[in-house]
């Protein structure tokens, strides 16, 4: 089973997107066991305040470290964990490939930023990988967080009915996924390419590659270099 920690100052914004869809049905099965912890409960303060004024002067409010350096401390007092990871926008952008090594992990925290920053002090000595979900801001780590758990969970073995479906998705083998077709073979006048119809799965394999591809060519003309690099 995998355990993934969820560390947030508004925690509200997590537990109902963990009780539906793939993660709901992972942690039926006790595949993954996700909890979510509320930083402001390891706050020393008497208002449980975990934000204050930047050193230096500057707008926006920083995360203390005090509740986090507790929050994780009080964690890693009962287990071990692979890793610690903050997401930021300031990071690496998440990897089809970082989800596909995460899901072999067996314990993981991940941190929700939130207001202008956290003190670096957090990154500093308790972050080991750092993530960001694209080259934009949200307001806080909450929804990043999200899309990282998700991203993982699915991959764990018997998350998701067809265990081959995760296994030919987008960017597994450095290439967007081919376009799908399903009944009726047309609709409205718009037929589906006649290969899908021809009953020879080395053609429809063909086709299927041609298609991906193509479509990395034309959509992230990126990824298709570093693909043809690989070959």
């Amino acid at each position: 089973m995998l355990r993934i920690d969820l560390l947030s100052v508004v925690p509200e914004m997590l537990h109902s997107p963990l009780d539906h869809s793939i993660i709901r049905n992972a942690r039926d099965k006790q595949l993954a066991e996700i909890e979510v912890h509320n930083i402001r409960d390891y706050s020393t303060h008497k208002h449980r305040k975990v934000d204050d004024y930047p050193f230096g002067g500057g707008a926006g409010m920083v995360l203390t470290a005090q509740p986090v350096f507790d929050c994780t401390e009080a964690l890693k007092a009962v287990r071990s964990y692979d890793e610690i990871i903050f997401m930021t926008p300031d990071a690496p952008v998440f990897t089809q490939q970082d989800a596909n090594r995460l899901s072999l992990c067996s314990n993981l925290i991940i941190l929700c930023g939130h207001y202008k920053g956290i003190d670096q002090r957090i990154r500093d000595e308790i972050i080991t990988k750092e993530y960001s979900i694209g080259d934009f801001v949200l307001s806080g780590g909450e929804l990043p967080a999200l899309v990282v758990t998700d991203a993982i969970v699915r991959l764990l073995p018997g998350v998701l009915g067809d265990a081959e479906s995760a296994l030919t998705d987008s960017f597994m083998d450095g290439l967007l996924d081919a376009p799908h077709y399903t009944r009726p073979a047309e609709f409205r006048g718009i037929p589906i390419p006649e290969v899908l119809r021809s009953g020879d799965h080395k053609r429809v394999q063909q086709w299927r590659q041609q298609q991906m591809e193509d479509k990395t060519k034309r959509l992230r003309p990126d990824l298709y270099n570093q693909f043809l690099n690989n070959q």
